[in-house]
């Protein structure tokens, strides 16, 4: 299947998950999501374009409601979005990061 190690090796690594830290931006992470090698999405701002690579639903311990956290390749935060449940944050994911789609995981 595989010509050499190193091909096997490239596989592995396309496949390997990046999971979350268990708090984001002081946020409890509930669920969340890598995409891999490929980002989920872009964010274009006026100087720069950033890939998003996570995606976390989180919980402050003083707020109702959760976050959907879009982060970068080393879960930065780089977006937000206050939602009513972990459902709805999941359900209204915006189009701009479904280029992979996102198989949400909960944080243990």
């Amino acid at each position: 299947m595989f010509k050499d190690d190193s091909q096997l090796k490239k596989v592995r690594d396309e496949n390997q998950m990046n999971e979350s830290p268990d708090e984001l931006d002081g946020a409890k992470v509930i669920r969340w999501a890598w995409s891999g090698e490929t980002p989920f999405g872009l964010i274009n701002t006026s100087s720069d374009v950033i890939e998003i690579y996570g995606l976390a639903i989180c919980q402050y311990i003083d707020l109702d409601g959760v976050y959907r956290f879009s982060c970068d390749k080393d879960w930065e935060v780089q977006q937000d979005g206050l939602y009513q449940s972990v459902d709805e944050a999941i359900r209204q994911l915006p189009e701009q990061y479904k280029l992979v789609t996102a198989k949400w995981r909960t944080k243990e």
